[in-house]
């Protein structure tokens, strides 16, 4: 099998066309070597995102095509079809039209940082708004950027609202006993087989 970055291009040539028919975007290509055998990672993108439905299928296709070329040579290798994922760093237009609405962290050349989400993009930049203040970044001047994962809060939930309808015993002791009615509480002797 050929190696480097010749490698690399044969395998993205033969297998863009169909990643393109499957609407999916060749993101990047990796071999890498793992023992007697080589690790072919093919990574995708889609401007919906891309389902582990899309991944199966994209995977079952890239392989049938991989099988019947030798562009893969002799040896034997394990595929991986896989998505972007948010930790990629954004480095194509699309990356940044397909992150409208999130937050990024931009690192730009002159070492400068600016976290904002995207509002909009086109293909020589991006517009970010960074806590209500606007800025326009060109790609040109970026040196690298990723999305940031965002965890939303978690509100307490309202004890009240909640127990509302635990507050007042409704007589149904479908829910088990009443442990503060002595009547109604479970006794351990109620169970037992009564021998006589």
């Amino acid at each position: 099998m050929p190696s480097g970055s010749a490698a690399r291009d044969q395998v993205a040539d033969l297998l863009a066309p169909v990643l393109a028919d499957a609407g999916l975007d060749l993101e990047s290509v990796d071999l890498t070597p793992a023992g007697r055998r080589t690790v072919l990672r093919i990574v995708v993108d889609a401007d919906d995102g891309v389902t582990l439905d899309q991944l199966a299928d994209t995977s079952r296709a890239v392989a049938k095509v991989l099988d019947a070329s030798d562009v893969m040579g002799a040896g034997s290798y394990t595929l991986e079809v896989t998505s972007r994922g948010v930790d990629r760093p954004l480095t194509e237009p699309r990356h940044w039209r397909r992150n409208i609405g999130r937050l990024v962290k931009i690192v730009q050349l002159d070492g400068s940082q600016l976290l904002g989400r995207v509002t909009a993009a086109d293909e020589s930049g991006v517009d970010l708004d960074a806590d209500g203040v606007q800025h326009r970044v060109d790609y040109a001047g970026v040196a690298k950027a990723r999305v940031q994962v965002e965890f939303s809060k978690i509100t307490p939930v309202d004890a009240d609202a909640e127990g509302d309808a635990d507050a007042e015993d409704d007589g149904d002791d479908a829910d088990g006993p009443d442990l503060d009615d002595p009547d109604d509480a479970a006794h351990p002797d109620d169970d037992a087989d009564e021998k006589g």
